[in-house]
């Protein structure tokens, strides 16, 4: 009778020891699986984040673009900026990383007027010219 208590009690301590474990496993994997919904929704809020910062910063920029060809507008250029501005656009978008490039019908006059800096830049006008030998 002995025997059989001793048995009975180990027994009972072997299935107490197991369901201690069950439980312990248990817990440890719900604490991970807690934690890997944690970090998935901080990650998620962090994407989230970064998308409205560079939303953000796409509008302002369209913004300050925005607001620069109303400035631009308002300060009536002349036809010479226009051109001159034109240019720069062109030289933009040749320089080799458009794979198509579509040429202005006006491009002749972009010449002459590209032609005309050239001349005012290289060669002062003959007025001064004529002043500064009669100075001299």
């Amino acid at each position: 009778m002995e025997k059989q208590m001793k048995a009975e009690r180990e027994r009972r301590a072997q299935i107490l020891t197991a369901e201690g474990e069950k439980r312990s496993a248990i817990l440890i994997a719900e604490g991970d699986k807690e934690s890997a919904v944690l970090h998935a929704d901080a990650a998620k809020q962090t994407k989230i984040l970064e998308a409205q910062g560079q939303a953000e910063a796409i509008t302002l920029v369209q913004k300050a673009l925005a607001d620069s060809i109303v400035l631009l507008n308002r300060s009536n250029p002349a036809d010479n900026v226009i051109a001159l501005k034109s240019l720069e656009a062109f030289q933009k978008a040749a320089d080799g990383k458009a794979t198509k490039i579509i040429i202005p019908s006006q491009i002749q006059s972009l010449a002459g007027l590209a032609t005309s800096l050239k001349e005012l830049l290289v060669d002062p006008p003959k007025e001064e010219k004529a002043g500064e030998s009669a100075q001299s």
